[in-house]
């Protein structure tokens, strides 16, 4: 039994389509090969681990001798988007997408809005985060209006500059929006955007982003762990992803650099429970941007940090990393997530090296395999492939 796992999304590292991305507009995608024939990328310790072992991964260099086990996940919940994929990941699968507002949220909601945070509203469009404020954020700073903006994935995105809209401020207001957002309006994530400069040629956002998410709809694995007395450390932007239930302890990040820094601290820290990470800027930063260099080159630094983190693991920790969905650099049709098989390796003392899971659907595998490990008992989606990995 494992007395302490590490869970690693690497946010949107997809590895190519499923079956049904065409019905998502997302047929041919693929991160993993999109991003393996950059000059930046880097490798070496995850194709070792098996990355490129796994079932449909045509690109890289197999690995004869994998030190990890490793499948492909299928996604079951009907979604491509971060809230939706990391509940699957902790066992709760989502039958029905989470609304989208392609074309604006209703006016009777920004009405509300506006009479309970005493803030007018610009845009109210489908946006890119940065045209946005560029487009946006001088008149923004004139009126004193937030810019609401929303994506193909399921939020409502509010930007403000720190100038106008203190953040303190904006976070308050994000909670009202929050209240607001249910129903057949309950989109998965109310974001605050901050951004600050003082025109449109110099505004920038700032690290103070901060989430508010829904509820997920029952207990997820980090209630089962929270439940039966072990530690759920919730590191980058999990916390938020999940409003905190089930969480014991939430360490915030600035990014991978910083995500990848608090997570080697935590492998000298003496806890029992799941360390659960979220390493957001490959999609937040690259996926999104479609910047094929840069997602690469994430990779390349993720791949860096793991010799020394592997090295450093005690006799009964398990190292798991995996993805949430996919968001394909090269996919220019869109700057959305892809519907996209993710990886999922396994390594630690008490796993068998080399074990070729195949292609598993749900992303349920993981919470049930992670619970098993520790050996909680609990009643999630998926289905466990420990007894299959155990030494």
């Amino acid at each position: 039994m494992a007395k302490r796992v590490f869970l690693i999304v690497l946010d949107s590292f997809g590895i190519g389509a499923e079956p049904d991305a065409g019905q998502f507009g997302d047929a041919g995608t693929n991160t993993l090969a999109a991003i393996a024939k950059d000059s930046h990328f880097k490798a070496d310790t995850l194709r070792k681990l098996g990355l490129f072992n796994i079932e449909g991964v045509s690109c890289g260099q197999r690995e004869e001798a994998p030190v990890g086990s490793f499948a492909r996940l299928q996604e079951a919940s009907m979604g491509k988007d971060t809230t939706i994929g990391h509940w699957e990941i902790a066992g709760v699968e989502s039958p029905k997408p989470l609304p989208t507002f392609p074309n604006g949220f209703p006016q009777e909601l920004l009405e509300e809005f506006t009479r309970v945070t005493g803030r007018g509203v610009l845009c109210n469009k489908p946006y890119s985060g940065t045209d946005v404020i560029r487009d946006y954020g001088e008149e923004s700073m004139k009126t004193g209006k937030v810019i609401v903006y929303t994506s193909a994935d399921s939020v409502f995105q509010i930007a403000a500059n720190e100038a106008v809209v203190p953040i303190d401020e904006l976070y308050d207001i994000c909670a009202k929006a929050r209240e607001l957002l249910k129903g057949d309006v309950g989109v998965g994530r109310v974001i605050a955007r901050p951004f600050e400069g003082d025109c449109a040629a110099n505004f920038q956002r700032t690290p103070r982003r901060h989430d508010y998410s829904l509820q997920p709809p029952r207990a997820t694995m980090l209630d089962a762990i929270s439940a039966a007395g072990r530690q759920v450390i919730a590191v980058g932007k999990i916390h938020d992803i999940f409003a905190g239930q089930g969480v014991t302890e939430t360490i915030r990040t600035s990014g991978n650099t910083d995500g990848l820094r608090v997570t080697r601290q935590l492998l000298d820290r003496d806890f029992t429970g799941l360390a659960f990470v979220n390493l957001v800027d490959f999609d937040m930063l690259y996926g999104h941007r479609r910047n094929v260099p840069g997602y690469a080159a994430a990779t390349a630094e993720f791949d860096s940090f793991l010799p020394e983190f592997m090295a450093g693991m005690q006799p009964e920790d398990v190292l798991m990393i995996t993805a949430d969905h996919g968001c394909d650099p090269s996919y220019l049709k869109t700057t959305d997530h892809t519907r996209e098989y993710v990886p999922y390796l396994i390594y630690g003392q008490g796993v068998q090296p080399g074990v070729d899971l195949g292609t598993r659907l749900g992303f349920g595998t993981i919470a049930n395999t992670v619970c098993d490990a520790l050996g909680i008992c609990a009643q999630l989606d998926g289905k466990s492939v420990w007894n299959e990995v155990k030494r």
